[in-house]
């Protein structure tokens, strides 16, 4: 891979980044679901126009970039970053919910909540990069890896089938009681600053305690998805851009699920489907090769029944509750 191809796709990514930052959200804000929701689109897409650089660098070799002998084509390199795109989106929702459950906890107001999200998603950045780096030197070291990493995902499966996010504690983390330890924490807010003065004395803000749990979360739910990817695909680049820009529109996709977080209880459910149908893959990859068009319909799939059935029930209990008031 060029160094060049890596230049582009980071100017291009640091680009929209700034201009989320300092043109578009330069003051920190509540977002309404509707601006959340619009701004969701948004990203998504930028995330899918990214698919045309991904063509061209593997059909036509822009920015000189030298083709290895077992590179996919363009439209195959085009179909697995959009597959691995969306699967990384759709796995990322799990994530939101426990997210909420940090704010709640940390009774941290909504005016606030994005500017956490997005220090915290410029970290997991370059957390799940480190990630990605070694899954991918130990999926061309060791052909077992696959097994191992399809029974992470059936594990994750079921793990999250049994699972409840309200059950979550963040007081009990052991990341908050580290950070206590090392460095003076105040228990009141100044504004949105992630450090203060007391008595004197520099503190952290409940603020960045929060900070450090969400992108703990985000290391903790990276264990699933880093694996599912490389069921996708092992090219770097691919795997590489496609969880960024997943990550890039976590912040908005966070205001928009959690102010409609009731509607989606189904979502749970295709996640989990989405994820054994990953891991079986991933377990058959020396013996059953499934295209990634076939793939890509899967999690569409998966994804539109739970948000449809989501949409269905929710629409069921509120008509019955309107019933009930007018009796």
């Amino acid at each position: 891979m060029s160094w060049m191809v890596w230049v582009v796709f980071f100017a291009l990514y640091l680009s929209v980044l700034a201009l989320d930052l300092v043109v578009l959200h330069r003051e920190s804000k509540e977002m309404s679901v509707r601006q959340a929701l619009g701004w969701t689109v948004v990203w998504i897409l930028v995330a899918l126009s990214f698919s045309g650089l991904v063509y061209g660098v593997y059909e036509h070799h822009w920015f000189g970039w030298r083709a290895s002998p077992d590179a996919p084509s363009g439209s195959e390199a085009m179909i697995q970053y959009i597959t691995g795109y969306l699967l990384e989106w759709s796995l990322s929702v799990d994530n939101i919910f426990v997210i909420a459950v940090i704010f709640t906890y940390m009774k941290i107001p909504a005016l606030y909540q994005y500017r956490v999200l997005f220090w915290g998603i410029a970290a997991a950045i370059v957390l799940r990069g480190a990630m990605i780096a070694a899954g991918s030197a130990l999926i061309h070291s060791f052909d077992w890896m696959f097994y191992v990493f399809g029974g992470i995902l059936l594990f994750s499966a079921a793990r999250m089938l049994k699972s409840d996010e309200e059950q979550f504690d963040p007081g009990k983390s052991v990341l908050v009681r580290i950070a206590r330890r090392v460095y003076p924490v105040t228990d009141q807010l100044d504004g949105e600053r992630f450090f203060t003065i007391v008595n004197g004395a520099r503190a952290a803000t409940p603020l960045f305690v929060t900070l450090l749990l969400v992108d703990f979360a985000d290391v903790v739910f990276a264990v699933d998805s880093i694996p599912a990817i490389f069921a996708v695909t092992q090219e770097p680049f691919i795997v590489f851009t496609s969880n960024a820009f997943a990550i890039l529109g976590l912040r908005s996709l966070y205001f928009a699920i959690a102010g409609l977080m009731v509607m989606f209880k189904y979502i749970k459910f295709s996640l989990v489907f989405i994820l054994a149908f990953v891991g079986v893959k991933m377990m058959l990859h020396h013996h059953v090769e499934i295209p990634h068009a076939i793939s890509l319909g899967v999690i569409i799939g998966f994804l539109a029944i739970g948000i449809l059935a989501s949409l269905w029930v929710s629409r069921r209990e509120a008509s019955g509750n309107v019933d009930l008031r007018n009796d």
